[in-house]
């Protein structure tokens, strides 16, 4: 009797763990799904676009760099305006600070031609700053850090 009632926990258990491994794995796919769906294209595509300009001004004061790419930004900026919003930033904050960012990413375009460097690196900066504030509405305001 012993022996059958052993046999029968042992049964149960692996049935449990098996469940239960099951289970895990469902909700590790239901989370590469939500992961997926919760991406944001354009915002990617504007922060390389950043990155390409920002990083070597914010490290060695290389401002050649955004002058090259000021265009591209702001053609970035544009796009990103222009793209459907995930559900979790489909706001009026969010839409305005979108096209605060395309307003200010056409003006450094504009700036790059006619600006002196000290001024396009503020504009820079206050932009880089803007984007930040994007992103971190989309990764829920520090729970993403982005270190430069």
């Amino acid at each position: 009797m012993k022996k059958q009632s052993l046999i029968l926990f042992l049964l149960a258990v692996l049935f449990v763990a098996a469940c239960t491994a099951k289970k895990e794995e469902a909700s590790a796919e239901a989370t590469t799904e939500t992961e997926k769906a919760e991406e944001w294209p354009a915002m990617d595509a504007y922060h390389f676009a950043m990155a390409e300009a920002f990083h070597p001004f914010k490290d060695s004061a290389n401002l050649e760099p955004v002058k090259l790419q000021a265009a591209e930004l702001a053609k970035a900026a544009e796009a990103w305006v222009n793209a459907p919003l995930p559900e979790k930033v489909n706001n009026d904050e969010i839409k305005a600070k979108l096209q605060e960012l395309k307003t200010s990413s056409d003006a450094l375009a504009t700036l790059v031609s006619t600006g002196s460097d000290e001024e396009i690196g503020a504009s820079l900066t206050a932009l880089h700053d803007k984007f930040h504030e994007l992103q971190e509405a989309w990764y829920g305001g520090g729970g993403h850090k982005h270190e430069h």
